[in-house]
């Protein structure tokens, strides 16, 4: 749970800091592009710090070492191995989460921002029912009461009757949950097979090849580059890369029907008290009733 709430802190963050600039004039694709590059050098430093490549030998083929854990789900690949299911595994990854960046963008110009914000948090119900069907990871009854408060809260927490009245159902929605739900499905493909000691190479790979599409998408939309949307991406990268950092060491323990739906929820009651503390805006009544069914959730979670 400790290191749950360190994903819940570093995620409640980046939307706080994004809360900061959002009345400035700043280029979204410049500080996502900024941000991928801050957490994939940082990734690239911490192996490097780490010596994480000293000692690791091939003891086996990949292909044989994968072939033992389809067979046998409770193996774990060797450090060898790890570290290629981590390049390949993040690799996929990277594209999901430009993708889901890129359409969290668009589906707020189709949708709006009520619903694309409650499709998106919702897309944790992709690695729940993955990880129910796959691994059998099956929630306590009192768990799932939590649960489901905890999904409520997110739904009550985005939406509003004008937004509800207004939607139109367009592609851009669906496909804004498959690409974030799958974004966070990977680092449970990962930690579910791996290592955990050479996460960092998995990290790496994905804020890598999610910068490199960025950067060309940036180009392609010819953006102007400003030195404050690249500190701003800066400040996001650090806090981008250690959310999923956290949340990978806390799929070691939890369920990952249990870990997501507090991940999502929980990241929602810290924005809105660090709304409240730091810009002095007070939640609306909707929020305040969301906030406390989130925390009765974690409570009936937790027991």
């Amino acid at each position: 749970m400790f290191y749950l709430f360190l994903a819940i802190l570093c995620s409640a963050s980046i939307a706080l800091i994004f809360k900061y600039t959002e009345n400035t004039d700043t280029n979204r694709y410049v500080i996502t592009s900024a941000n991928y590059f801050i957490a994939f050098v940082t990734s690239l430093i911490m192996i490097v710090y780490r010596r994480l490549l000293d000692g690791v030998v091939r003891e086996m083929p990949f292909i044989d070492d994968v072939a033992l854990f389809m067979e046998n789900d409770q193996h774990i690949l060797s450090p060898y191995s790890s570290i290629i299911w981590g390049i390949l595994i993040g690799a996929v990854a990277g594209i999901f989460f430009f993708l889901s960046f890129v359409y969290y963008q668009k589906s707020v110009r189709d949708n709006g921002v009520g619903i694309s914000g409650t499709v998106a948090k919702l897309g944790i119900l992709i690695p729940m029912i993955f990880s129910i069907l796959i691994w059998r990871e099956f929630p306590t009854s009192v768990q799932w009461v939590g649960i489901l408060l905890s999904l409520v809260s997110i739904v009550v927490i985005n939406l509003s009757k004008k937004s509800i009245k207004t939607f139109d159902f367009k592609p851009t929605v669906l496909l804004l949950f498959i690409f974030g739900g799958m974004a966070e499905f990977s680092n449970k493909i990962y930690q579910k097979y791996a290592l955990n000691d050479y996460k960092d190479f998995f990290l790496f790979t994905i804020f890598f090849v999610a910068f490199l599409i960025s950067v060309s998408y940036t180009v392609n939309k010819k953006a102007k580059v400003k030195l404050s949307d690249i500190l701003t991406g800066f400040a996001v990268g650090i806090p981008n890369l250690f959310s999923s950092y956290f949340l990978i060491l806390s799929l070691d323990t939890l369920k990952t029907s249990v870990a997501f739906p507090i991940y999502s929820a929980g990241s929602i009651v810290l924005i809105n008290i660090g709304g409240l503390l730091i810009y002095r805006e007070r939640p609306a009544p909707k929020n305040q009733l969301a906030i406390a069914m989130t925390i009765i959730a974690l409570i009936l979670i937790n027991i």
